[in-house]
């Protein structure tokens, strides 16, 4: 099919029609200054010039670092065969399955996503259409108003920085409000949610609370009491949010074991590569009774008229089509290709598999902690980690930069990525995982040691 856009004749007759001389007729209601203004692009230039300076441009990214960055986006070994699967030309093109009679592949694609998800999370349903983990815990936590009909959740400070950012924009804009639960602030629970808060703002009869979310590992890396949490949210009759790392799972508890309502996450970790904000893939799950509730794609198996397997989208009250204002979500996407990379990357690794990621990960994390306690930075909380925790650094914004320029990415600046946080001062958040090699721990570590000026390199070995 040619495509035909409309030439200036054409515009110009549907002005005409309208009663209108220029298209900023159309727009007059709008006021002049929350208009677009115009596009201030470079002036053009030859495409070897362009080229060159694209080149020189991106010689200024820092590759080969040893990086020990997580915090939400994690590096894991994929297959090359995911990839592979993902550049088929079938899958690469393909749109929103609305015609099942012509979509059964991509139907199918989804399906089996959600399956494998439901799955790994324990939970009856799951939905395959959210941009990334910061949106999916914010549609969880409005799953939860709707529910309830109640129009206040809590939401634990050891949640991401970002997640917590995008619930408060959807919650003020939905005129629903959002408090913070605190952490612990010593003793062996330090770092983690604190109940006592939790048990007490659930009480409050005056203001009766429609879900609680809490991260397994929070934020900072460590694991939170979810079990205990789960049962005092459910004693108050509100529905408990379990946000998720995925990998996760391969050992520890999924969230439909201690009871979760509704369970939500990241799903970069699943064979998509880190890059510069995506695009990722927001897992979003919750139990059967909560099915009307859960906004995007579901789809189901069934057979046709001659008793074949067919797969349909099911139970679609999709946001475009007539809800409008009283759509489960206004913001959805299908995000059916990364969907598909998490897929494919689950079958090829099994649950063995998987469980040797997240085990391999926990090990090469303790690892890391031994050494970088021996050159002086020990943890900065006590309590059980997988495979990302803080350490106290003095002065973590100059060590940080010292050591990127010797060639160690030290995971994130704590300071900087919650300045409201005080208890996490001169810290770094550092993270390993199944690729990370004892190389590399070895090169952090004693880069570290001369930065700081406790250990030599050698004293470094030693230690571990």
């Amino acid at each position: 099919m040619a495509y035909g856009p409309h030439t200036p004749a054409d515009r110009q007759r549907m002005l005409a029609a309208l009663g209108m001389r220029s298209v900023d007729e159309l727009f007059a209601d709008i006021p002049a200054g929350l208009r677009a203004g115009a596009l201030e692009l470079d002036p053009p230039e030859p495409e070897q010039a362009l080229m060159a300076r694209l080149e020189r441009l991106a010689g200024r990214n820092q590759a080969g670092l040893a990086s020990f960055l997580g915090a939400g986006a994690y590096r894991h070994f994929a297959p090359p065969l995911v990839d592979q699967i993902l550049l088929r030309g079938e899958w690469y093109t393909a749109y929103t399955p609305y015609q099942p009679e012509v979509s059964q592949g991509t139907l199918q694609s989804i399906y089996e996503y959600e399956s494998l998800l439901a799955e790994l999370l324990g939970l009856d349903v799951v939905s395959a259409s959210h941009y990334d983990g910061a949106a999916a815990p914010a549609e969880a936590a409005l799953m939860a108003c709707r529910a309830t009909r109640r129009e206040r959740v809590l939401v634990s400070r050891g949640l991401h920085p970002h997640y917590r950012e995008v619930l408060r924009t959807y919650f003020h804009g939905a005129g629903l409000a959002v408090e913070e639960l605190p952490l612990v602030t010593d003793g062996p629970s330090a770092g983690t949610t604190d109940l006592a808060a939790l048990e007490r703002l659930l009480g409050d009869p005056d203001r009766p609370v429609a879900g609680v979310l809490l991260a397994q590992p929070s934020f900072y890396g460590l694991l939170e009491p979810m079990a205990e949490a789960s049962r005092l949210v459910h004693a108050a009759g509100a529905l408990f949010v379990a946000v998720v790392e995925p990998v996760s799972l391969g050992v520890l508890a999924p969230p439909g074991a201690y009871g979760a309502d509704i369970a939500a996450g990241e799903g970069q970790a699943l064979g998509i590569a880190p890059q510069y904000g995506g695009p990722y893939l927001g897992i979003l799950a919750c139990t059967e009774p909560l099915v009307r509730q859960v906004p995007g794609r579901l789809v189901g198996m069934t057979t046709d008229l001659d008793g074949r397997r067919a797969y349909v989208m099911t139970l679609q009250a999709r946001e475009q089509h007539i809800r409008r204002e009283k759509a489960a979500s206004n913001i959805c996407t299908n995000q059916t290709l990364l969907a598909l990379a998490a897929s494919v990357w689950l079958a090829a690794l099994g649950p063995h598999g998987l469980r040797d990621v997240a085990a391999l990960g926990a090990s090469r994390a303790v690892e890391l902690e031994r050494a970088l306690a021996a050159v002086g930075a020990p943890r900065l909380h006590p309590g059980p980690y997988l495979n990302e925790f803080a350490v106290r650094v003095p002065e973590a914004p100059r060590v940080h930069r010292a050591l990127l320029e010797r060639g160690v990415l030290a995971g994130l600046v704590l300071e900087e990525a919650v300045p409201d946080e005080p208890g996490v001062r001169d810290a770094l958040l550092v993270c390993a995982t199944e690729v990370t090699t004892s190389d590399e721990i070895d090169a952090f570590a004693s880069a570290l040691g001369e930065v700081l000026g406790a250990r030599t390199p050698a004293a470094v070995g030693s230690a571990r």
